[in-house]
């Protein structure tokens, strides 16, 4: 039989999938993807082939009782039925954290578990929906392999001096200092780019990973240098509806002045600033940019995504020591055009110059001229979980089908 496996990303209220065929020796390939949303709610499930046509949906009523358990389990009984000579044999699982320890995906087993239920307060609005499918799956299905892939591991080569905040040494012993996040994706982009451009995966690479949560990353020999996320995925870029970097005496001032209690001050910042605090409209880009012409607070919500980009981009090109190629990812990145415009005109500074035919057809390399490259570059998160969890399996994988 064909082993397979399920690459899972748990939210708070959807569980995004994606099965893997994992022939022996070749790059792992989509078999199907797709999502349950609404959660504890009126819950639907979707499904879908590799070329993206519906295989096959269902709904339940506000009174049915669909969280993560059930879903993954009606997944599990939805690949039974139709396995076509297929077998389970692991689940690779998106962790956002996994702190200083974990470098690389690890099979997880009850000491990993603790571990990473340990880095819940670095990561409180994320890690608790991640490690929930793992629990399940323990419960559930016993004996069955699961790997946790991480955001934070690719970021693990950037130097002691990248990852330190100027706070007390007490504060660095609990585990206070950048880890950076969207790790997965800029994996990716670091292992497709020499198919790109060969001399560019070696060479000094800013990856603009622009989506609801939005990061940057400065790559040198397709190796993470500094990203603009810290601490938490907070840090760095203003996001759909996460503030990005501010100035820690906002805080301060929130809990003192506003009365805020921190969970209400957290709630702000994470799901009430971003794109959304500024507009007050909305956290999509699509909606912004099709209000701006009549909408001033969504075209300052614009303005100020843009403005922050630039002004980041400048600072890794500092940690560089310049740029040989901006690459566009992610949501916004490979589909909004106006935003990879606007990003470029605000780097001539470095050498950049818009093609605007190639970024009117999203590329994939979208510069002109002779000067630092710019590309657009479909990442795939999905994928590198997939391949780090057959990593780990190594042999195992055709054991267990057999």
């Amino acid at each position: 039989m064909t082993p397979v496996l399920i690459v899972l990303n748990a939210g708070s209220s959807s569980l995004k999938f994606q099965v893997f065929d994992m022939p022996d020796g070749e790059e792992p390939q989509l078999v199907w993807r797709g999502l349950y949303e609404g959660l504890g709610g009126d819950a639907r499930f979707t499904v879908k082939d590799a070329s993206g046509s519906i295989l096959d949906e269902s709904s339940w009523g506000q009174g049915e009782e669909i969280g993560h358990e059930e879903s993954l389990m009606h997944l599990i009984a939805w690949l039974r039925e139709h396995q076509e000579g297929r077998k389970l044999v692991a689940i690779g699982h998106r962790v956002v954290h996994g702190g200083a320890t974990y470098s690389g995906p690890v099979l997880v087993d009850e000491t990993v578990l603790q571990a990473l239920e340990a880095l819940v307060p670095l990561a409180p609005l994320h890690q608790p929906h991640n490690l929930e499918p793992i629990r399940i799956v323990r419960r559930r299905l016993p004996g069955m392999p699961q790997v946790a892939c991480f955001d934070t591991a690719f970021h693990q080569t950037q130097s002691d001096i990248a990852t330190l905040f100027a706070l007390p040494r007490e504060m660095r012993d609990r585990g206070v200092r950048r880890y950076g996040f969207h790790g997965l994706s800029y994996d990716y982009i670091a292992s497709i780019l020499k198919d790109y451009d060969p001399r560019l995966a070696e060479g000094r690479v800013i990856v603009a990973h622009l989506g609801n949560g939005a990061s940057l990353c400065a790559l040198r020999n397709g190796r993470s240098i500094a990203t603009t996320m810290g601490f938490s995925a907070l840090d760095g870029l203003p996001m759909g509806t996460r503030c990005g970097a501010v100035d820690a005496g906002v805080i301060f001032f929130m809990l003192r002045e506003m009365k805020l209690s921190p969970e209400a001050a957290e709630r702000m910042l994470y799901t009430k600033s971003g794109l959304l605090g500024v507009s007050g409209l909305s956290n999509d880009m699509r909606v912004l940019r099709t209000n701006a012409a009549t909408n001033p607070d969504a075209k300052r919500a614009i303005e100020l995504f843009i403005y922050r980009i630039t002004r980041e981009i400048g600072s890794l090109v500092a940690a560089l020591g310049g740029i040989d190629g901006l690459v566009f990812t992610a949501g916004i990145g490979e589909n909004d055009a106006a935003t990879r415009a606007e990003v470029v005109d605000g780097l001539a500074w470095a050498g950049l110059t818009l093609d605007e035919s190639a970024n009117g057809t999203a590329g994939p390399r979208i510069s002109s001229g002779s000067g630092s490259s710019v590309w657009v570059v479909p990442t795939n998160e999905e994928l590198v979980i997939a391949r780090q969890t057959r990593s780990v399996l190594g042999d195992t994988q055709a054991r267990l089908a057999s």
